[in-house]
Protein backbone atom coordinates (compact mmCIF):
# COMPACT_ATOMS: atom_id res chain seq x y z
CA UNK A 1 0.00 0.00 0.00
CA UNK A 2 1.36 3.52 -1.07
CA UNK A 3 1.46 5.75 2.41
CA UNK A 4 0.15 9.35 2.29
CA UNK A 5 2.83 11.83 2.02
CA UNK A 6 3.12 15.30 3.45
CA UNK A 7 2.51 17.80 0.99
CA UNK A 8 1.28 15.41 -1.78
CA UNK A 9 -1.86 14.93 -2.35
CA UNK A 10 -4.24 13.39 -0.06
CA UNK A 11 -5.38 9.82 -1.18
CA UNK A 12 -9.27 8.84 -0.85
CA UNK A 13 -10.16 7.51 2.64
CA UNK A 14 -11.07 4.10 2.37
CA UNK A 15 -14.06 3.36 4.01
CA UNK A 16 -16.98 0.40 4.46
CA UNK A 17 -20.14 2.66 5.53
CA UNK A 18 -20.68 5.96 6.06
CA UNK A 19 -23.29 6.14 9.05
CA UNK A 20 -24.12 9.31 9.52
CA UNK A 21 -24.27 12.18 6.93
CA UNK A 22 -23.70 11.64 2.90
CA UNK A 23 -21.03 9.53 1.62
CA UNK A 24 -18.08 12.23 0.76
CA UNK A 25 -14.25 12.30 0.06
CA UNK A 26 -11.21 14.73 -0.39
CA UNK A 27 -12.07 14.94 -4.45
CA UNK A 28 -15.70 16.07 -3.57
CA UNK A 29 -14.28 19.06 -1.21
CA UNK A 30 -11.73 20.98 -3.61
CA UNK A 31 -11.77 24.76 -2.10
CA UNK A 32 -12.32 24.10 1.51
CA UNK A 33 -9.71 22.65 4.11
CA UNK A 34 -10.85 19.28 5.46
CA UNK A 35 -10.47 18.38 9.00
CA UNK A 36 -10.12 14.34 9.20
CA UNK A 37 -11.14 13.19 13.18
CA UNK A 38 -9.82 9.38 13.60
CA UNK A 39 -10.90 8.17 16.56
CA UNK A 40 -12.30 4.84 17.81
CA UNK A 41 -15.35 3.89 19.89
CA UNK A 42 -13.05 2.48 22.95
CA UNK A 43 -10.67 5.58 23.42
CA UNK A 44 -11.61 7.81 26.45
CA UNK A 45 -8.98 10.14 25.11
CA UNK A 46 -10.99 10.27 21.63
CA UNK A 47 -14.34 11.80 23.62
CA UNK A 48 -12.57 14.12 26.53
CA UNK A 49 -10.49 15.89 24.12
CA UNK A 50 -10.50 15.16 20.65
CA UNK A 51 -13.87 14.87 19.13
CA UNK A 52 -15.32 17.78 21.77
CA UNK A 53 -12.16 19.72 19.50
CA UNK A 54 -13.66 18.46 16.14
CA UNK A 55 -16.82 19.66 17.03
CA UNK A 56 -16.22 23.09 18.05
CA UNK A 57 -14.36 23.98 15.07
CA UNK A 58 -17.28 22.31 13.14
CA UNK A 59 -19.56 24.87 14.28
CA UNK A 60 -16.94 27.91 14.40
CA UNK A 61 -15.87 27.64 10.89
CA UNK A 62 -17.58 24.93 8.71
CA UNK A 63 -19.41 28.73 6.90
CA UNK A 64 -15.67 29.83 6.58
CA UNK A 65 -14.52 27.15 4.15
CA UNK A 66 -13.80 24.15 7.01
CA UNK A 67 -15.05 20.56 6.86
CA UNK A 68 -15.01 17.98 9.26
CA UNK A 69 -15.11 14.48 9.10
CA UNK A 70 -15.15 11.48 11.19
CA UNK A 71 -13.56 8.02 10.59
CA UNK A 72 -13.77 5.69 13.51
CA UNK A 73 -11.39 3.55 13.01
CA UNK A 74 -10.17 0.11 14.92
CA UNK A 75 -6.69 -1.76 15.81
CA UNK A 76 -7.75 -3.37 19.00
CA UNK A 77 -10.74 -4.09 21.15
CA UNK A 78 -12.66 -5.20 18.02
CA UNK A 79 -15.47 -6.75 20.04
CA UNK A 80 -16.19 -2.63 20.76
CA UNK A 81 -14.27 -0.84 18.09
CA UNK A 82 -17.48 -1.90 15.56
CA UNK A 83 -19.82 -1.06 13.12
CA UNK A 84 -22.79 -1.69 15.59
CA UNK A 85 -21.23 0.24 18.24
CA UNK A 86 -20.98 3.36 16.25
CA UNK A 87 -24.23 3.47 15.04
CA UNK A 88 -25.76 3.32 19.09
CA UNK A 89 -23.45 6.34 19.49
CA UNK A 90 -24.30 8.38 16.57
CA UNK A 91 -28.10 7.78 17.03
CA UNK A 92 -28.68 8.24 20.25
CA UNK A 93 -24.76 9.04 22.40
CA UNK A 94 -24.36 5.40 23.92
CA UNK A 95 -21.13 4.95 24.80
CA UNK A 96 -19.37 1.86 25.49
CA UNK A 97 -16.44 -0.25 27.37
CA UNK A 98 -13.42 2.55 28.45
CA UNK A 99 -15.02 5.28 27.22
CA UNK A 100 -17.68 4.48 29.07
CA UNK A 101 -15.94 3.87 32.64
CA UNK A 102 -13.84 6.79 32.45
CA UNK A 103 -16.41 9.55 31.22
CA UNK A 104 -18.84 8.34 33.92
CA UNK A 105 -16.22 8.16 36.55
CA UNK A 106 -14.95 11.98 35.32
CA UNK A 107 -19.11 12.83 35.53
CA UNK A 108 -18.77 13.19 31.72
CA UNK A 109 -21.93 11.87 30.93
CA UNK A 110 -25.59 13.31 31.13
CA UNK A 111 -28.06 10.29 31.89
CA UNK A 112 -25.74 8.01 31.05
CA UNK A 113 -25.18 9.11 27.64
CA UNK A 114 -22.45 11.23 25.67
CA UNK A 115 -23.58 14.71 26.39
CA UNK A 116 -22.72 16.46 22.80
CA UNK A 117 -23.93 15.00 19.80
CA UNK A 118 -20.99 14.88 17.07
CA UNK A 119 -22.54 16.89 14.07
CA UNK A 120 -20.09 16.36 10.62
CA UNK A 121 -20.54 13.10 8.70
CA UNK A 122 -18.98 9.77 9.88
CA UNK A 123 -18.05 6.54 8.49
CA UNK A 124 -16.33 3.51 9.50
CA UNK A 125 -12.98 2.79 8.29
CA UNK A 126 -12.71 -0.27 6.14
CA UNK A 127 -11.46 -3.41 8.00
CA UNK A 128 -9.60 -6.31 6.26
CA UNK A 129 -9.16 -9.47 7.91
CA UNK A 130 -5.53 -10.86 7.73
CA UNK A 131 -5.03 -13.65 5.18
CA UNK A 132 -1.11 -13.76 5.57
CA UNK A 133 1.76 -13.96 8.13
CA UNK A 134 3.42 -11.08 9.20
CA UNK A 135 6.49 -10.45 6.95
CA UNK A 136 10.23 -9.30 8.66
CA UNK A 137 9.89 -6.31 6.04
CA UNK A 138 6.18 -5.45 8.15
CA UNK A 139 7.81 -5.56 11.38
CA UNK A 140 11.16 -3.81 10.54
CA UNK A 141 8.92 -0.83 9.44
CA UNK A 142 6.77 -0.63 12.41
CA UNK A 143 10.01 -0.59 14.68
CA UNK A 144 12.13 1.95 12.43
CA UNK A 145 8.70 4.46 12.78
CA UNK A 146 8.63 4.00 16.52
CA UNK A 147 12.54 3.31 17.65
CA UNK A 148 14.64 4.95 15.82
CA UNK A 149 17.41 3.95 17.45
CA UNK A 150 17.29 0.60 17.60
CA UNK A 151 20.26 -0.48 16.15
CA UNK A 152 22.66 1.22 18.92
CA UNK A 153 20.69 -1.36 21.44
CA UNK A 154 21.97 -4.37 22.52
CA UNK A 155 21.74 -7.49 19.97
CA UNK A 156 19.60 -9.51 22.88
CA UNK A 157 17.09 -6.32 23.25
CA UNK A 158 16.58 -5.99 19.61
CA UNK A 159 15.30 -9.59 19.08
CA UNK A 160 13.11 -9.53 22.28
CA UNK A 161 11.64 -6.38 20.69
CA UNK A 162 11.12 -7.86 17.28
CA UNK A 163 9.35 -11.01 18.92
CA UNK A 164 7.19 -8.85 20.63
CA UNK A 165 6.05 -6.71 17.29
CA UNK A 166 5.27 -10.13 15.88
CA UNK A 167 3.12 -11.25 18.74
CA UNK A 168 1.76 -7.92 18.59
CA UNK A 169 0.60 -8.36 14.80
CA UNK A 170 -0.34 -12.03 15.28
CA UNK A 171 -2.95 -10.90 17.87
CA UNK A 172 -4.29 -8.13 15.25
CA UNK A 173 -7.09 -9.96 13.06
CA UNK A 174 -7.92 -7.18 11.12
CA UNK A 175 -6.48 -4.18 9.57
CA UNK A 176 -8.02 -0.55 9.10
CA UNK A 177 -7.33 0.60 5.78
CA UNK A 178 -7.63 4.75 6.65
CA UNK A 179 -5.95 4.13 9.49
CA UNK A 180 -2.54 2.35 7.78
CA UNK A 181 -2.58 4.25 4.68
CA UNK A 182 -2.19 7.39 6.34
CA UNK A 183 0.36 5.87 9.02
CA UNK A 184 -1.40 6.87 11.65
CA UNK A 185 0.08 5.98 15.45
CA UNK A 186 -3.17 5.79 16.94
CA UNK A 187 -5.58 7.40 18.50
CA UNK A 188 -7.07 9.96 18.37
CA UNK A 189 -5.64 11.62 15.47
CA UNK A 190 -6.36 13.87 12.73
CA UNK A 191 -5.52 14.21 9.05
CA UNK A 192 -5.39 17.98 7.57
CA UNK A 193 -6.20 18.65 4.38
CA UNK A 194 -5.91 21.92 2.27
CA UNK A 195 -7.99 23.30 -0.25
CA UNK A 196 -6.08 21.91 -2.93
CA UNK A 197 -6.30 18.57 -1.61
CA UNK A 198 -2.88 18.21 -0.78
CA UNK A 199 -2.09 16.62 2.87
CA UNK A 200 -0.42 19.23 5.39
CA UNK A 201 -0.85 17.91 8.47
CA UNK A 202 -0.87 13.92 10.39
CA UNK A 203 -0.97 14.00 13.77
CA UNK A 204 -1.58 11.60 17.15
CA UNK A 205 -2.71 13.23 20.26
CA UNK A 206 -4.14 15.76 21.52
CA UNK A 207 -3.36 19.05 19.72
CA UNK A 208 -4.39 22.47 21.00
CA UNK A 209 -2.57 23.70 18.37
CA UNK A 210 -4.83 22.50 15.89
CA UNK A 211 -6.90 25.48 15.50
CA UNK A 212 -4.61 27.86 14.54
CA UNK A 213 -3.61 25.09 12.07
CA UNK A 214 -6.85 25.51 10.87
CA UNK A 215 -6.63 29.12 10.57
CA UNK A 216 -3.87 29.50 8.43
CA UNK A 217 -5.22 26.98 5.77
CA UNK A 218 -8.46 28.68 6.07
CA UNK A 219 -5.97 31.71 5.49
CA UNK A 220 -4.27 30.34 2.43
Amino acid sequence: MLKAQIDQKAPLLKVSAWVQGEPVNFDQLSGRVVLVEVFQVNCPGCFLYALPQAVDLYKRYSDQGLSVLGIATAFEDFDKNNLENLTRLLENGEVVGETHRMLSRQGKLTGDRLPFRIPFPVAMDRLQKRQADINQDEIEAFISQRIPALSSMPEIHQQKLRQQVQLYFQSLAYHAETFELFDLQGTPSHILVDKLGLLRDCAFGAHPELEERVLTLLRE
